[in-house]
């Protein structure tokens, strides 16, 4: 069935004074004003002009008006969203807004930052991450609550439907912008909004709280992994020992080699790399024996007894 906004918000107990991600959108809009009304004074507004549209300025301009009424200071960060040469849209876009989040926080005095994404959201990530063959990581969808940068980030309305917030905001006669890049369908979330999830209504009513389950199962058993691999780099060291390394099985192996690379900049392996990876520890059993294999942006190489990482990009 899913949480209404007022159950959802309250849930929903983050420290204060609370940051609120505004862009002026329908999710953002209901956000914002559940949030003024739970703790009147204790709300700041973070506005993100991107500059990618030319209704930037408009939606700034609305968004000013907006936290006017509701008695809410706004503060506005200009940034450049563009893409670098290989770089996908979403994912400079959700860069910089991050950086431009962190950078408002510290205008605002806040250290608790709250987002608007919600249960279709949770669905559409959970879909894009299915179709990239994901692990866990990918198949956990979004956070409900995670730390970046030094700050608390929260999404609190995870499990209340968009449409649930927009017939909220209908019911108390507040206004919204709709962003024309939400059903810009060269942009594949916003594919499987306008085509699948219509589907998924119809032949599973309630997927999106089956889906969400399955999210949180996916993020519980990568918390398991997550603490033996920690458990495991503290017998193998950092960089790991190949000879602890091949006293593990090898998806104990792939999972070490996987905690440790996330830690390093750039080091990130697909799935290919990760595997040609284990078979030569597997095959490195003599003094002699080296290891040279390109991940991510650098290789990884036999250093003595060890494996060491080096980030060629730099």
């Amino acid at each position: 069935m899913g949480l209404t906004l007022a159950q959802a918000l309250e849930a929903f107990e983050p420290g204060l004074p609370l940051g609120v991600a505004f862009s002026g959108g329908a999710d953002s809009t209901a956000l914002l004003w559940a949030c003024a009304r739970k703790w009147p004074g204790q709300v700041r507004a973070l506005h993100v002009h991107h500059g990618l549209q030319a209704a930037a300025d408009d939606f700034e301009r609305h968004c000013r008006k907006f936290c006017e009424q509701l008695q809410v200071p706004l503060w506005v960060a200009h940034t450049d969203a563009r893409p670098q040469p290989g770089q996908s849209p979403e994912d400079a876009a959700r860069q910089a807004r991050y950086q431009a989040l962190a950078q408002l926080a510290a205008q605002a005095g806040v250290a608790h930052l709250a987002l608007a994404q919600h249960a279709d959201d949770q669905v559409e990530t959970l879909m894009l991450a299915l179709s990239r063959g994901a692990g866990l990581p990918g198949l956990s969808a979004m956070p409900a609550h995670w730390q970046r940068d030094g700050l608390n980030y929260y999404r609190p309305l995870l499990a209340v439907k968009g449409q649930a917030l927009r017939d909220e905001l209908q019911a108390q006669g507040l206004s919204w912008i709709e962003d024309p890049s939400n059903t810009d369908q060269r942009y594949t979330r916003n594919q499987i909004r306008a085509q699948l999830l219509p589907v998924l209504q119809t032949v599973f009513p309630q997927f999106r709280d089956t889906f969400a389950r399955s999210a949180r199962h996916a993020a519980q058993a990568q918390h398991l992994l997550q603490t033996l691999a920690a458990e495991d780099l503290v017998r193998t060291g950092q960089p790991p020992g190949l000879r602890e390394l091949q006293a593990l099985s090898r998806s104990r192996q792939a999972n070490l080699l996987r905690a440790w690379l996330a830690s390093l900049p750039g080091a990130t392996p697909s799935s290919a790399q990760m595997e040609e990876l284990l078979d030569q520890i597997a095959a490195c059993t003599t003094r002699g024996h080296s290891i040279r294999i390109k991940v991510g942006s650098g290789h990884i190489s036999r250093s003595g007894d060890t494996l060491a990482w080096y980030n060629t990009a730099l």
